[in-house]
């Protein structure tokens, strides 16, 4: 069916969406073009942990044709070829959770919130994508797959822990996959990989955590190569779920649609190094050439530093209370294996004070409101999205940025987890690049419940920078 010279993996998400459905191009050439894809690049990126056989995939993609002759209502992902973050089940698939705890895990009986609602909007699951050990830091790496390694480079990291995402999405192996962030899990990967990525506000894509359901901290997204593909991810993972208190979205398939926005409209705060932190020179020489061309295409910046006090003793305190819940029921069951960074996180959980949750959780709650505040004045504010560009892949955190160094395997993320305890929705997309030719992202914070706003607010600066079209070479 196919009318066209232009490989198949280097459409938009978009458009193949709407040329399956026309009838322009099958879902199985679709899938064949991703098949091929996988089998050339990823025995050298390390970006799925598994896949269904060739057979049950083009057998998916047959069925999605045959839905489409038949004149069925098509959901807004059909015959897209995706998979998932390996910490959510998927009926047939083991979930590994990138722990030698799981390695020898058998496969999923049902499938995750996640997975049902990717299914009913049309997608077709193919596999489970790379990520470290119960989704532990912003780098991926794991006794299960290995690494996880960056397409621009595959001497650097793809980021973490949504790093198989990323680096699927970046290599034109996927068009579309999900991630899930509390200390920049989905925004990592995509700065690193020059592509785009959606923490979304909470309760807007229906979690699929165990234990607490009313806990905002972390989130699963859409990720994509751009704002429009990725409000079309989000399309299809959004809604109100009866299961999960938080959800609140009625009408998903609207996300879709992004109002086009003028450079000369937007008003766009600007925070050089999110509330003081150490950023790499080479990082910040590329944001201030990216606001230098925002502003000469007449996008207004004004300097702004919220307050983001506290944020770092809040996320801390959250963060390491959600893994002493994640590892009671882990430890019940007799698991054993474990990263050290795991075990010293549960303990550090399991040792906070009721006064200490209390604190932090007020403290979030201020967060939100000086976040709102500022946000009555721009349309969003403007962060680097990381410290640094792609560290080598042989290093399991990055310890030094600028001077300074850290201790522990967060500290570096914390570009990321102090946006995370505002509570607002956060998208990452390119900025542009290194000397070396390395990925550079941002990170822009919008209002509250707007996310298809601040989706079209990525895409109008999008537009402006054109990066996002930019594709990576497999230099090694």
């Amino acid at each position: 069916m196919t009318t066209t010279d232009t490989a198949l993996h280097t459409w938009s998400a978009r458009d193949l969406a709407a040329a399956i459905a026309a009838r322009d191009v099958s879902a199985v050439e679709v899938m064949r073009a991703h098949l091929d894809r996988i089998e050339e690049l990823d025995g050298r990126i390390g970006a799925f942990v598994s896949l269904v056989p060739e057979s049950e995939a083009l057998a998916m993609a047959e069925r999605a044709d045959a839905a489409v002759a038949r004149g069925d209502r098509l959901g807004v992902l059909h015959g897209l070829p995706t998979g998932v973050k390996d910490l959510m089940d998927v009926a047939g698939l083991p979930t590994s959770q990138g722990s030698a705890a799981y390695a020898s895990e058998p496969p999923a009986t049902k499938d995750s919130v996640l997975a049902e609602n990717l299914r009913r909007s049309g997608a077709l699951i193919i596999g489970k994508t790379n990520t470290p050990e119960i989704g532990l830091g912003t780098l991926t790496f794991n006794p299960v797959r290995g690494v996880c390694r960056n397409p621009w480079d595959l001497t650097r990291h793809a980021g973490g822990s949504s790093g198989g995402a990323g680096a699927a999405v970046a290599a034109g192996m996927l068009p579309i996959a999900d991630g899930s962030d509390s200390g920049g899990s989905i925004r990592y990967p995509s700065s690193f990989c020059n592509t785009v990525g959606l923490r979304p506000t909470p309760g807007m894509v229906p979690s699929g955590r165990k234990g607490n359901g009313w806990e905002p901290h972390g989130v699963t997204g859409p990720m994509a190569r751009d704002s429009r593909d990725t409000a079309l991810m989000l399309a299809g993972i959004a809604g109100h779920d009866p299961r999960w208190p938080l959800s609140w979205v009625d009408d998903p398939r609207a996300l879709a649609d992004l109002d086009r926005l003028a450079p000369t409209r937007l008003r766009l705060g600007w925070s050089p190094d999110v509330g003081g932190l150490p950023i790499d020179p080479e990082v910040r020489r590329v944001l201030a050439e990216a606001r230098r061309s925002l502003e000469d295409a007449g996008v207004t910046v004004v300097d702004v530093e919220p307050d983001l006090d506290g944020a770092d003793e809040a996320w801390q305190a959250i963060e390491m209370f959600g893994f002493a819940g994640d590892a009671r029921p882990r430890f019940a069951e007799g698991r054993t294996g474990f990263r050290a960074d795991y075990l010293r996180n549960v303990e550090e959980g399991m040792a906070l004070s009721a006064a200490e949750l209390m604190d932090a959780f007020a403290q979030r709650t201020e967060l939100f409101r000086r976040t709102a505040s500022v946000l009555e004045q721009v349309d969003a504010v403007v962060y680097p999205a990381t410290p640094v560009a792609a560290p080598p892949a042989a290093v399991e955190w990055v310890d030094e940025v600028d001077g300074v160094r850290f201790e522990r395997y967060f500290l570096w993320q914390r570009a990321a987890c102090r946006l995370t305890v505002t509570g607002h929705p956060v998208l990452a997309t390119p900025a542009g690049f290194t000397e070396g030719g390395l990925p550079v992202g941002m990170q822009l914070v919008g209002a509250s419940r707007r996310d298809a706003r601040l989706l079209a607010i990525g895409a109008a600066i999008e537009d402006v920078l054109g990066l996002v079209a930019r594709r990576p070479t497999f230099s090694a």
